[in-house]
């Protein structure tokens, strides 16, 4: 439960950016819209995303579609029925192949509860531990997101669907839709303990979901702690893809491999300073007041996520 307690300070404390009786951001009004990254393979991103990542606000969920010859891919399910059923309405939209796989990148609600809505032709594909976060706390997770994301977006009627399909710590599978080769990896634990990366080789297209949220200045959230696995993981997964890869992240446009050595070298960052404050005997609040890292700010979240979030998350595991 630490990570659901940690969601629910996180986003009900966005440095002011929404109030406790706002929505992070809207379910009932976001709109989706495709942007295609080579044939055949599509991101689907909420219209603004552009702006509102430049300027380091919340963006809603981002996720794509690959379409090969015999065959669709979809990557994430959305919060609800109508941003699902966008989303099902764009790839019908681009193309009559039947969608057979639909790959969740973390339990995240706004990642996965629309699940609930797809075909039982449609097989979900899930880390293990992500299946059981799901199945063990969809009531709880629920709570969490009605009172962050709002009653009344659809929310309340979601109940877990099973996933069809499970990667374990560290597995992969590579499924091939026709002409198109899609790749479902661990890496690591990077923002949950069920992270997955989906990538298509022959297009350099890669989805992050969250362990990537924005481009820079937006940062990583250490939600569950593990600051050293988040980084190595970043690390292992910049040194798997070329200068070229196109990255898909969790909550805004399209951005490039350079995302994720931007959040490689913050929390290496965090942990030299973060040492050094340790070393000197400073207290938690010390650290936090010392540790400022001046060239990672400009991230409109900055004065939240980093002094409330990842610096005492820092301190207490390299304590």
């Amino acid at each position: 439960m630490k990570t659901l307690a940690l969601n629910v300070l996180a986003i009900s404390l966005v440095a002011g950016i929404v109030s406790a009786q706002e929505p992070v951001w809207d379910g009932n009004t976001v709109n989706l819209e495709t942007q295609e990254l080579a044939a055949g393979v599509y991101a689907v991103i909420p219209t603004g995303a552009d702006e509102m990542a430049a300027a380091g606000f919340p963006v809603a969920t981002t996720g794509g579609f690959i379409v090969g010859n015999n065959a669709v891919l979809v990557v994430e399910s959305m919060l609800n029925k109508r941003l699902n059923t966008q989303l099902f309405d764009l790839i019908a939209a681009e193309t009559d192949k039947p969608v057979r796989y639909l790959v969740n990148t973390s339990h995240h609600g706004d990642h996965s509860y629309g699940n609930f809505y797809i075909s039982e032709d449609i097989d979900i594909i899930q880390h293990a531990n992500t299946a059981a976060y799901i199945d063990d706390h969809i009531e709880a997770d629920k709570a969490f997101m009605i009172q962050n994301f709002g009653k009344g977006r659809g929310i309340e009627e979601i109940e877990a669907a099973d996933a069809d399909v499970l990667i374990g710590d560290g597995g992969s599978l590579t499924i091939d839709l026709g002409g198109m080769t899609v790749n479902i990896q661990d890496f690591g634990f990077a923002q949950t303990g069920g992270d997955l990366f989906v990538s298509v080789p022959d297009a350099n297209v890669l989805w992050t979901g969250n362990s990537i949220v924005a481009q820079a200045p937006a940062l990583p959230w250490l939600l569950d702690g593990h600051l050293l696995e988040t980084r190595d993981t970043l690390q292992t997964v910049f040194e798997a893809f070329d200068a070229e890869t196109k990255v898909v992240p969790g909550h805004g446009p399209v951005t490039d491999i350079a995302s994720l050595k931007w959040g490689i070298d913050y929390l290496t960052a965090i942990e030299v300073e973060v040492k050094a404050a340790i070393a000197q005997g400073l207290s938690v609040e010390d650290t936090v007041a010392a540790v400022q890292l001046p060239d990672f700010q400009g991230y409109a979240l900055f004065g939240w996520v980093h002094p409330n979030m990842n610096v005492p998350a820092a301190y207490a595991e390299l304590q």
